[in-house]
C-alpha cells in the first residue's frame, strides 16, 4: 500500500484535465463545483478498477482498434469541452444585454465532466494495467487487491483536488474581474484542446 501510493502520487500531482477542470469550475462558480468534479474524477477511476477486476481492461488494451476507439472518443471529448469552454468565455465577455452563450455541456455539471473525462482517458486505465499489477500478490485473489489500491488511489486524487478547489476557492478574489476571468477561461479551453489534441496523436 506504501509503495502503491508513493508510486502514484507524482502521477497525481502531474496536472492535467481534472486539475484544468477544478480550477474552471471553482472559478466560473463556487468550491462546491471543484468538489462535484473531483467527485466525478474519483468515480471514473473506480470505472477503470472494476474493469480491471473483471479483466475488461486488459481484453480492450489487448486490441489495437479497441484502445484506439477509446483513445479517439477520450481526445473528442476533451476538445470538445475545451472548445465550448473558450466560446462560452467568449459570450461572457460581450457587454450586457447581449445573448450570452451557454456551453452544451453544463448540463453536466462539474460530476459528469470529472468523470467522462477519466473513463475515457487511456492513462487512467494504464495505471490498472501496468502499476497497479507491480503491487498484487499472484497467491491472494486478485478483485480484492485491486479494489484496496483503488480505494488508495481515490484517496490520493480526492485529496489533491480538494485542497486544490480550496485553494483556488480562497484566491477566488483575485479572479473576480470579468476580464480576468474570461482570458483563464480561454487558457484553461485552450489547455483541454491541447490535452485532446496530444491523447489522439499519443
Amino acid at each position: 500500500m506504501i509503495g502503491f501510493v508513493a508510486a502514484v502520487t507524482p502521477l497525481v500531482l502531474i496536472p492535467g484535465t481534472s486539475f484544468v477542470l477544478v480550477s474552471r469550475n471553482v472559478i466560473a462558480g463556487s468550491r462546491r463545483d471543484g468538489a462535484r468534479v473531483a467527485l466525478g474524477t474519483v468515480c471514473g477511476l473506480l470505472v477503470h478498477a472494476a474493469f480491471a477486476a473483471v479483466g475488461l481492461s486488459a481484453l480492450a488494451m489487448a486490441s489495437a482498434k479497441a484502445m484506439t476507439v477509446v483513445k479517439l472518443l477520450g481526445a473528442v471529448y476533451l476538445v470538445w469541452l475545451g472548445a465550448s469552454t473558450w466560446r462560452s468565455a467568449k459570450a461572457e465577455a460581450q457587454p450586457t444585454g447581449r445573448r450570452v452563450w451557454h456551453a452544451p455541456w453544463g448540463g453536466l455539471g462539474g460530476f459528469g465532466q470529472g468523470l467522462w473525462s477519466n473513463v475515457l482517458n487511456p492513462k487512467a486505465a494504464s495505471v490498472y494495467l501496468t502499476l497497479v499489477p507491480q503491487f498484487l500478490s499472484a497467491q491472494d485473489p486478485v478483485a480484492p487487491q485491486i479494489a484496496v489500491l483503488a480505494a488508495a488511489h481515490v484517496a490520493v486524487v480526492l485529496t489533491w483536488l480538494l485542497a486544490l478547489a480550496s485553494i483556488v476557492a480562497a484566491a477566488r478574489t483575485t479572479f473576480r474581474a470579468l476580464r480576468f476571468r474570461s482570458l483563464l477561461a480561454r487558457a484553461s479551453g485552450a489547455v483541454l484542446i491541447a490535452l485532446g489534441l496530444r491523447t489522439a496523436v499519443a
